[in-house]
C-alpha cells in the first residue's frame, strides 16, 4: 500500500504563510531545492488544494521557469511525471496534464487510491492536509522548518486535534533549514 505523506515548508513558529498570505519566507537554496526534487521524484500522485495547485502548475505551464537552470528543469520534469488530483469547488478546469479535478475530499476514495497506487501520494495545502489528518489517512509528515518567525498567518499543521508522531529522520541544511520526517501513530 502506498503512503500518504504531508510535506510542507513552515516558519519556525509553525506557519506556511504569513498574515498577508505570502509564503516567500526564505530565498531559494540549491541544496534544499535538490532535496525537494528528490522527494518529488518518488511521488506517484499529488493531492492538492486549489491554491497550492495553481502555485505549482507553473512547473508545467511556464517553460521559461524550467529553462532557468538544470536544477529547475530537473524539478519540473519530476513534478510533471506525477499524477495530480486537485480538490476545489470552484476551479473550472485543470491547467496541467494527468490532472483530475474533484469537487470534494472523499476519505474513502483516497484510501482506495492509497491501496491501488504504484507510488506514494503527497498531500499539499494545509486545509486539505487537515482533512486527511482528521480522516486518519496521513502516514508521514515531513516538515521543512525555515529559519524565520513570522508571528502569525496560516498554520502548517492541523489545529483542534491531536496527532502522535514518531521521528524517523532529520537533516540540517547549510542555510538553516531543518527537514524533519515523522511517522504518524494516529490520534
Amino acid at each position: 500500500m502506498a503512503k500518504l505523506i504531508y510535506v510542507t515548508n513552515v516558519s519556525l513558529d509553525g506557519y506556511i504563510e504569513d498574515e498577508r498570505g505570502a509564503f516567500d519566507m526564505v530565498p531559494l537554496d540549491d541544496e534544499v531545492f535538490a532535496f525537494h526534487t528528490d522527494l518529488v521524484r518518488s511521488v506517484g500522485t499529488f493531492l492538492y488544494g486549489r491554491r497550492l495547485y495553481e502555485a505549482m502548475a507553473v512547473w508545467e505551464t511556464d517553460a521559461a521557469l524550467a529553462a532557468k537552470s538544470d536544477l529547475m528543469a530537473d524539478f519540473a520534469n519530476a513534478w510533471q511525471a506525477a499524477s495530480k488530483v486537485v480538490y476545489s469547488e470552484n476551479l473550472p478546469a485543470a491547467s496541467t496534464a494527468d490532472t483530475r479535478l474533484e469537487r470534494r475530499f472523499d476519505p474513502a476514495a483516497v484510501q482506495e487510491l492509497k491501496a491501488t497506487a504504484s507510488g506514494d501520494l503527497h498531500v499539499g495545502g494545509a486545509n486539505l492536509a487537515t482533512q486527511a489528518f482528521k480522516a486518519g489517512l496521513v502516514d508521514e509528515c515531513q516538515l521543512f522548518i525555515l529559519p524565520v518567525v513570522v508571528g502569525g498567518g496560516k498554520p502548517g499543521l492541523p489545529t483542534g486535534m491531536r496527532e502522535n508522531l514518531e521521528l524517523l529522520d532529520e537533516r540540517r541544511f547549510r542555510n538553516g533549514v531543518v527537514h524533519l520526517r515523522y511517522r504518524s501513530l494516529g490520534q
